[in-house]
C-alpha cells in the first residue's frame, strides 16, 4: 500500500464519513495567482482525502482571481478557502457572518508571518526601489496581500511618491497574480513587481515556501536569474476559512483533519502550503483585526 493510500485508509477509520445526508458536496476555493491546472495538482490530495472524509464529492474550484474566491465564500458557493490576509478582511466586511476563520499555514520555526517580496533580473541593474525610478513596477491581483495591499502602502513610505503612474515609476500595471508577476519580471515584461515568499530558507531555493518556492518547483525560474530589490515587514499568514453556514460537525472533520495533514502526509502539506510548512494551526479573526483596518482605510 503507498503512502497516499495509507494515509487515506487511516483518515476514514478515524472519523466515519457521515455528512451525505447534511451535505450533498463540499467545494474548495483555490485563489488566483498560479494557473488553474497547477493549482488542481497542488491541492489534489487534499481534495480526495476530505471526499472520503465527509462521504460526499468534493470539488476544487479555481477562479481566475482572488474575487472568484471572495465571492464564492459570499455568496455559499465555496465551502473553504485559504485566504491572503487581505482577501479574508475584503470577505468580512463585505459580511461579518460569512465564515469562519480556524487555522494558518505555520514556518519551519512555527511562525505565521511572510513577505511581500520586491523582485528584478539580475542582469538588469535594478538592486534598489531607488534604480526603479521611472521604470515599470508590476503588482498581482488587487485583493491580494503582498500582490498589492502591502506594498501599495509600505512602498511609498519609501520612495517618498504615489504608486500613480509617473509619480515615481514610470507605470504601475496588474499582472493577474504572483506567478504572472514573477513570470512578467523574468521575461523583462516589467522592471520589477513584487511577490510572497516566508523569507526563511535560501534564495536559490526562493525561500521555504510561497510563490518563488512554486515557481521554482515548476522550472518557471532560477533564483540566479533574479534579484531582491525590496521586502516588506512580517505580514500575518491568510487564514484557512470555512463557511460559516456548514453543519458545526463538517467544520470540527475538516479543521481536525487538516490540524492532522502534516504529520499524515508531509507531501501533501508542502503541496498545498506553497512549500515547506510546520503544518496548520489554530488561529481566530482576532490576528486580523489590524489588516481588516487597513484595507477598510484604504477603501475609504
Amino acid at each position: 500500500m503507498n503512502k497516499f493510500a495509507a494515509a487515506l485508509l487511516l483518515t476514514s477509520t478515524l472519523v466515519a464519513p457521515t455528512m451525505a445526508q447534511e451535505i450533498t458536496e463540499f467545494r474548495i476555493g483555490i485563489l488566483g495567482g498560479e494557473n488553474a491546472q497547477d493549482r488542481l495538482t497542488s491541492n489534489e490530495c487534499v481534495r480526495a482525502y476530505v471526499e472520503d472524509l465527509l462521504g460526499v464529492e468534493t470539488k476544487i474550484f479555481t477562479p481566475a482571481d482572488y474575487d472568484g474566491v471572495i465571492q464564492g465564500l459570499l455568496g455559499g458557493t465555496i465551502d473553504m478557502a485559504w485566504l491572503g490576509a487581505s482577501a479574508y478582511a475584503k470577505t468580512y466586511l463585505t459580511d461579518p457572518e460569512a465564515v469562519d476563520v480556524v487555522l494558518v499555514k505555520t514556518n519551519l520555526d512555527g511562525s505565521y508571518a511572510y513577505h511581500s517580496i520586491g523582485i528584478a533580473r539580475a542582469d538588469s541593474g535594478i538592486a534598489s526601489l531607488a534604480d526603479m525610478e521611472g521604470k515599470t513596477f508590476g503588482f498581482g491581483d488587487p485583493n491580494s496581500t503582498s500582490g498589492y495591499l502591502i506594498p501599495s502602502v509600505e512602498i511609498p513610505q519609501e520612495t517618498d511618491a504615489s504608486m500613480e503612474n509617473g509619480d515615481y515609476f514610470g507605470e504601475v500595471r496588474f499582472t493577474g497574480g504572483h506567478e504572472q508577476t514573477i513570470v512578467a519580471v523574468a521575461n523583462g515584461d516589467v522592471d520589477a513587481g513584487v511577490t510572497w515568499a516566508d523569507g526563511q530558507g535560501d534564495w536559490a531555493d526562493g525561500y521555504n515556501s510561497g510563490a518563488l518556492r512554486k515557481a521554482v518547483d515548476s522550472g518557471l525560474v532560477d533564483m540566479n536569474d533574479l534579484v531582491e530589490i525590496w521586502k516588506s515587514k512580517p505580514i500575518p499568514e491568510g487564514p484557512i476559512v470555512l463557511r460559516r453556514a456548514l453543519p458545526e460537525d463538517v467544520k470540527a472533520q475538516v479543521v481536525e483533519f487538516l490540524s492532522g495533514l502534516h504529520a499524515q502526509d508531509e507531501q501533501c502539506a508542502y503541496n498545498m502550503a506553497a512549500g515547506e510548512t510546520a503544518g496548520f494551526a489554530p488561529i481566530t479573526h482576532d490576528a486580523y483585526q489590524t489588516m481588516i483596518e487597513l484595507r477598510q482605510s484604504q477603501e475609504n
